[in-house]
């Protein structure tokens, strides 16, 4: 019963796969319309029947519109067997890095009788897929001899195929076991099989090259005629899409459920749970990135082992939650990650891709962008993070003219901070010349107002709050990495698959609030004022990332006494946490 289905969701993506060949022959044809016309009217001036000067003027007429017809549609369609489809950034992984990997991935496509993919990547996501990567500037294609629909050998054209890449989540190979890892790719490999159909697969690549020739036509950075000619040239490419759109999507949805049924004669019992594991291994990955990740990257030093650090995050957050079942049983089977003869060289490779996509970091390490260790974490991220915060904050205290706490303090300190929140009016003080006035009021992203950020009981955090965001954008804007000759940052030997000015291609979070900021700067501060003074110490939590310990011990009740300063001017909660602590806040500070 199970071939039977199989062969009937084939079936209808292969009828969809010609729905979309066919819209690709009308639009030949129409083409060649104009041409036919004109061959008509000239055999038949040739045989005397179609003679006069209204039909010699037709004939030159329907020639010349011929012609002009042809070459546009020659050069349309140039462009789209030419212009190079998106692929996504991945850090390849060759057979002799990881022959037990790819072993693992040829006998799955032997249990499924399907073709195995011709290359295996990785990505810093918590997905897999397969990626057809056969257009001539991603590199030679390797041929296959494989077929879906009529087994094994060539296809009934006589052509062979290539076989897609596999691209596998690396979060995967450091969390799953090596069951665990094939029962969630048994779905993906034998989508192999009808990838390798020589209709469907021709749908692919003019759907493909439709959308990459829409790409190239938007491209701004030309001359006019040139742009005038990808106007037309985008014109024309988006019609045939957006005809073939509702096609393209059933054919994938059929490929998709032709693949999902013929794996379930593969480890389908363990897949249910290996399933569990994938969304366990999503939200680690997200805390990890968002928590831990961003604020490194924002600092110039990459984490380079993101892949053991998600794992870390998720051991914790199974013992904090009890999200991972049976996971101690876990432990005793062989980690996927076994699977690469260098785990630690790759682990470092995704970091630093996840850096690039993520955050829009370059491609190579520098003095103002290096990797970092998780050992070191603390003393060069998170010591390094809250004393420029706490520097930047008191420069903006400065530039508002707001006072130190005694004319002979010996340097910057917390109760300056405490005694400005927490004074009556509205604060700042003149501005100094040179210095740029107060920025707009924080928005949302939609453009609305954030009521949250408006400060109604506190203006002196309000005024603060927006001149911090707008330091903060200065120094973000003037910080804009650059590579040689005026390229972006980043962009490397690859650079002709992806475009590194999009950089990055999936932005962690929106840019943070004017309040956010301000907590942020505050709580800075504070961690100082403890490292400084009682001697706490920078510390890393894996799901929460920078964190103070104090004796030892972390602190977990920081943020609502700052937020209490910050949006309600109440200092209370932090004057008796500082007490209990034993921190002096009249005590100077050093800053970075």
């Amino acid at each position: 019963m199970t071939g039977i289905g199989v062969e009937a969701r084939a079936q209808g993506a292969r009828a969809r796969a010609l729905a979309v060949l066919r819209i690709r022959s009308r639009a030949l044809a129409v083409a060649l319309l104009p041409a036919a016309a004109a061959v008509i009217l000239l055999a038949g001036g040739s045989s005397g029947r179609f003679v006069g000067h209204g039909w010699d003027v037709a004939r030159w007429a329907t020639s010349v519109l011929a012609v002009l017809v042809l070459l546009a549609a020659g050069v349309i369609a140039l462009v789209v067997a030419r212009a190079r489809p998106a692929v996504t950034p991945t850090v390849e992984i060759a057979e002799s890095a990881a022959p037990d990997l790819y072993r693992l991935v040829r006998d799955l496509a032997d249990r499924l009788d399907v073709p195995a993919p011709s290359a295996i990547a990785l990505t810093p996501d918590c997905d897999s897929w397969l990626e057809d990567r056969t257009h001539p500037a991603h590199g030679p294609p390797a041929p296959r001899a494989r077929d879906e629909i009529a087994g094994p050998g060539h296809h009934p054209h006589g052509r062979t195929t290539t076989a897609p890449v596999l691209v596998i989540g690396s979060p995967f190979l450091w969390w799953m076991r090596v069951g665990e890892l094939r029962a969630v790719l048994a779905p993906v490999v034998a989508g192999t099989g009808p990838s390798a159909h020589p209709d469907i697969a021709a749908a692919r690549r003019f759907v493909r090259g439709l959308d990459a020739a829409v790409a190239v036509s938007a491209d701004r950075g030309r001359g006019p005629g040139v742009r005038l000619l990808g106007a037309g040239i985008g014109r024309v490419a988006r019609l045939l899409l957006r005809s073939c759109q509702a096609h393209a999507a059933e054919m994938e949805r059929g490929v998709a459920a032709a693949a999902a049924e013929r794996a379930q004669t593969v480890d389908y019992g363990l897949r249910i749970v290996a399933q569990e594991q994938v969304g366990l291994a999503y939200a680690g990955w997200d805390r990890l990135l968002t928590r831990v990740a961003l604020p490194a990257w924002r600092m110039g030093r990459w984490p380079s082992r993101l892949d053991v650090g998600v794992v870390a995050a998720l051991t914790e957050l199974s013992r904090r939650d009890r999200l991972a079942e049976g996971f101690t049983s876990r432990l005793g089977e062989r980690p996927a990650c076994d699977l690469l003869e260098e785990p630690g060289a790759v682990d470092e490779a995704t970091s630093l891709l996840a850096a690039r996509l993520f955050h829009g970091g370059p491609a190579e390490t520098g003095p103002d962008w290096s990797p970092v260790a998780w050992q070191e974490y603390p003393d060069e991220v998170v010591d390094r993070k809250w004393r420029t915060d706490a520097a930047r904050l008191h420069r903006v205290l400065d530039a508002l003219g707001v006072r130190r706490t005694t004319p002979a303090a010996e340097g910057p300190n917390l109760a300056r901070v405490l005694d400005h929140l927490t004074g009556p009016g509205p604060g700042p003080g003149p501005v100094r010349d040179g210095e740029p006035g107060p920025a707009p009021a924080s928005r949302t992203p939609s453009g609305d107002a954030d009521e949250d950020d408006e400060f109604p009981q506190n203006p002196r955090s309000a005024a603060l709050a927006t001149r911090l965001g707008a330091e903060v954008a200065r120094e973000e804007a003037g910080a804009v990495p650059s590579g040689p000759g005026g390229r972006p940052a980043g962009q490397g030997p690859e650079a002709a698959l992806w475009d590194d000015r999009a950089l990055p291609l999936f932005p962690l979070q929106p840019p943070r609030t004017d309040r956010e900021l301000l907590a942020d700067h505050v709580t800075a501060m504070v961690c100082c004022a403890a490292m400084d003074i009682v001697g706490a110490t920078p510390g890393l939590d894996w799901l929460d990332g920078p964190t103070l310990l104090v004796d030892g011990e972390r602190v977990t009740d920081l943020t609502s006494r700052v937020l209490s300063l910050v949006e309600d001017g109440d200092a209370i909660p932090l004057r008796t946490w500082l007490v209990e602590v034993g921190i002096r806040p009249e005590k100077p500070v050093r800053l970075g």
